[in-house]
């Protein structure tokens, strides 16, 4: 029997079609790559030419700009070609945030108005629009070099009414915290996403390993704990930096209108209009029921009071369906987000048993953890790598004050266990310079006057002063170094009904042109009318003494010897607080006051270091 030349040629190809099918089986697959704990640089995930980035919208289940249809959330994805050619899964990190759209600029007249009297409304500020930026698909590039290369699919998405998102602003309302949830539960297959914001066409995340990570810096970094408090399925692990946790302790200080070092007048409504750059129809709707409803009755600029308003917008209160692993960062000089931010949920997810680590530098606002830290985090917790992260004995990893953030120095947890509670008492002379003792204090009494033209860092300067009360330790002939929560307890009389209640823990004699930890150790502010109450104040009697406990700022520091140790009572700071007019007195009852130190080593560490 003879075969034609076309059955031939057909049986040539049939071959040639299953030889090749069996290459294309038994070529390797790109896949992640793991050495020490840490997901490396594949090669074959580095080219961002290969990348494949698209965008789409994520639907939630509410609708916060009253169109009456459920908010989109607009979402962007960067991943290797080999999640497409090669049917890859992988981990995602996410990344939201109000920011990538743009933001309002700088003008006269956006902040409120801190020339004021304790208690008086503040004249109307003015209500700056915003001009969005960015084009589709792409929403920011931030973070896809870093974790792309790693073996991860990196998602950003525009939060509730920034960008292309549908939706409100609302500034730590419960929007912001469930819009990052839907995008996870998309992530998931939970949630349905679409190619277009006003479509129906469907996508789905078919690349995705269902196991999700979040990060970013200041409102970036809180929006990932916004999401884990929901106790979202997906969502691993949470490297939050410098993240605002309750919006009451970025505006407030223990019933004291406080600003955000850097930008003194802003508020929670200041922040609304500064991110609000989603579409333009939809801004007066929110601008009436958001700003000037919602934020207007709720904020409450006249008493600095905790309310109802407050607590929904903080994410302690929130901690119960919280699962997600946590490694926090923070810097120990951030007067933006201040320190006692990221201490006190690091504090709650380890009193819930959830895997916790904290990093802690020395400098300023932002500051992630060493790649080295972070890459095991989401090593361990997005792939699965059995590295021991969670189980390592030092939970606390601090840079020293002339250490690269690099080289973080580890520590069993923070604070320090080694720490403990050293008490000091005043003796009289604090418009020089007065004591700081162990022993007994004066039964004096002492008197400042207020003055908000003068700063603090001119009140510790100087050898004498009206305006404030200094009390110092002995010169230190050894370090010492403070680890924790310092605590103060002012027993203070009033002339006027209200004052504003200012202290600072200051390292002496002041060093001009220094390091960041050279000069201020830690700092903090109060409203004595809220002594007895966060959500109830009452007026200042003129002349009756009132007692008022509050923390200062945590830090980490080694007071170098040679130094002394200063605590600068004074009412008004030009930096943070309202500016009353000058003239407002305090008297201070000294032996009814004390400063609370942790200190490493506890009284003996002190009493060697000043004998």
């Amino acid at each position: 029997m003879s075969i034609s030349p076309k059955s031939i040629s057909t049986l040539i190809i049939a071959l040639t079609i299953s030889f090749f099918s069996i290459a294309q089986d038994t070529k390797k697959k790109t896949v992640p790559i793991f050495k020490d704990g840490e997901a490396q640089i594949v090669e074959a995930f580095s080219d961002a030419s290969d990348w494949i980035r698209h965008d789409l919208w994520v639907e939630t289940e509410f609708d916060t700009d009253g169109d009456g249809k459920p908010d989109r959330m607009h979402v962007a994805v960067t991943r290797p070609e080999q999640t497409e050619t090669e049917g890859l899964k992988l981990p995602i990190i996410y990344v939201s945030s109000p920011y990538f759209a743009g933001v309002a600029g700088d003008a006269p007249g956006i902040m409120w108005d801190v020339n004021i009297e304790l208690g008086e409304t503040a004249k109307e500020r003015v209500h700056p629009e915003v001009t969005r930026r960015g084009k589709r698909p792409i929403i920011s590039n931030s973070h896809i070099r870093k974790w792309v290369p790693r073996g991860y699919i990196v998602v950003h998405s525009s939060s509730p009414g920034t960008g292309l998102s549908d939706g409100a602003p609302t500034i730590g309302g419960k929007n912001e915290s469930l819009a990052p949830k839907t995008v996870i539960d998309w992530l998931c297959g939970r949630a349905k996403g679409y190619t277009e914001r006003e479509g129906n066409e469907e996508i789905k995340a078919y690349w995705s390993s269902g196991k999700v990570g979040m990060t970013g810096t200041s409102y970036n970094g809180t929006l990932p704990l916004a999401a884990a408090t929901t106790g979202v399925e997906g969502l691993e692990a949470i490297i939050p930096i410098a993240p605002n946790t309750s919006y009451y302790h970025y505006y407030r200080s223990n019933g004291l209108v406080r600003s955000p070092g850097g930008y003194l007048g802003e508020d929670i409504d200041v922040l609304y209009d500064f991110v609000h750059s989603g579409k333009e129809e939809n801004r007066a709707y929110n601008n009436r029921t958001i700003r000037d409803t919602e934020m207007k009755n709720g904020m409450d600029r006249e008493t600095g009071d905790y309310n109802e308003f407050w607590a929904e917008r903080d994410y302690l209160n929130q901690m119960d369906h919280m699962k997600a692993a946590l490694l926090m960062s923070h810097g120990f000089n951030d007067w933006n987000v201040m320190p006692e931010h990221s201490y006190r949920i690091y504090k709650a997810a380890k009193e819930k048993g959830l895997p916790t680590q904290i990093y802690y530098h020395q400098l300023g606002h932002g500051g992630p953890p060493p790649m080295t830290m972070m890459n095991r985090w989401f090593t361990k917790y997005l792939h699965g790598i059995d590295n021991g992260v969670e189980k390592e004995e030092n939970k606390a990893y601090i840079v020293r004050e002339n250490d690269d953030n690099q080289q973080p120095t580890a520590y069993k947890d923070y604070p320090n266990p080694e720490a403990s509670n050293v008490t000091f008492n005043l003796t009289a002379g604090g418009v020089m310079s007065g004591g700081l003792t162990l022993k007994s204090g004066s039964k004096k009494v002492e008197t400042l006057s207020d003055d908000a033209t003068i700063s603090g860092s001119e009140l510790a300067k100087i050898a004498y002063s009206k305006n404030r009360l200094l009390y110092v330790t002995p010169k230190l002939k050894n370090d010492i170094h403070i680890s924790g929560v310092p605590k103060v307890s002012i027993t203070l009389s009033s002339n006027k009904s209200a004052a504003n209640l200012s202290v600072w823990l200051v390292s002496l004699p002041w060093q001009e042109g220094e390091k960041i930890t050279s000069n201020i150790i830690t700092r903090g502010w109060a409203d004595p009318k809220n002594y007895k109450s966060l959500t109830e104040e009452e007026d200042l009697k003129p002349g009756e003494f009132y007692t008022v406990n509050f923390d200062l700022q945590p830090d980490d520091q080694i007071i170098k010897a040679g130094q002394q140790i200063g605590f600068m009572i004074f009412s008004s700071d030009k930096e943070f607080t309202l500016h009353p007019k000058a003239g407002t007195k305090l008297t201070i009852k000294l032996d009814k006051t004390l400063l609370t130190l942790p200190v490493v080593g506890g009284k003996e560490a002190f009493t060697k270091a000043t004998n």
